[in-house]
């Protein structure tokens, strides 16, 4: 396993890096701690879970983790997320005024690629530069202007003066940047969405950084740009929200 990705697991699950890499599941009560990634992260984790190297991750409230606990403590972590078992959790978490929010696949990429850009004009956009899209509806998956997970770094395709596809970078965490993207839908289709996400899987790994890239699992197009770009399957991760009302 990547060693960055133990190490940000381990602060996310409050585990120990070893217990991120063994044959076992673990069970942790979820504490705010250093060097977490921190996306749209709420003030306290009623539960989450990891899916990684066929085993799972809980983090949240330890009363639900006793349960969690007796019902998934050999449970395998490849087929975890099928709907029998959500249905199973999702009516737990019900009982608690929670609910499943998000399942989410994740990849990462630690080794640069060549990406080609003929016909391209590539502008870069850094931290300051960034503000300006604020409110800008083409680009809410390029950036978030999330504060606990600024935006750092943008790279826009840009054609006849029109900017038809961003991608941008949030950090995360100190170690890990997640890259979004976003394509006009009449430039779909051109392998922009591909191009981007390389340009700045290769920059970020240049600053030293590890870039990760999520999305959801019926999102195929999503799915194939990751791929194309040069990004392997990492983990799964559910996390859960509180129902309103």
């Amino acid at each position: 396993m990547n060693e960055i990705l133990a190490l940000q697991l381990s602060a996310d699950y409050c585990v120990s890096p070893e217990e991120v890499r063994d044959g076992s599941n673990h069970f942790a009560p979820w504490r705010p701690l250093e060097g977490r990634r921190r996306y749209r992260e709420e003030e306290t984790c009623f539960l989450k879970i990891a899916s990684v190297g066929g085993k799972l991750l809980f983090s949240g409230e330890p009363s639900l983790l006793l349960w969690c606990r007796d019902r998934y403590e050999k449970e395998g972590g490849e087929w975890f997320f099928e709907a029998k078992n959500m249905r199973t959790l999702n009516d737990r978490l019900y009982q608690e005024g929670y609910q499943i929010d998000m399942i989410h696949p994740f990849f990462i990429s630690d080794t640069p690629f060549k990406v080609h850009t003929e016909g391209w004009e590539i502008r870069w956009f850094e931290k300051e530069e960034i503000e300006a899209f604020r409110g800008d509806g083409r680009f809410t998956s390029a950036f978030t202007f999330d504060p606990g997970a600024p935006d750092v770094i943008g790279a826009a395709a840009v054609k006849d003066g029109r900017i038809l596809g961003m991608a941008g970078a949030s950090a995360d965490s100190p170690s890990m940047w997640q890259i979004g993207i976003n394509v006009e839908e009449e430039a779909r289709g051109l392998g922009i969405g591909r191009m981007l996400t390389g340009l700045l899987r290769n920059e970020i790994l240049e600053r030293g950084k590890l870039p990760y890239y999520g999305t959801a699992m019926s999102h195929i197009g999503s799915l194939k740009v990751a791929v194309g770009a040069g990004f392997v399957p990492a983990w799964s991760e559910l996390v859960t929200s509180k129902i309103d009302g």
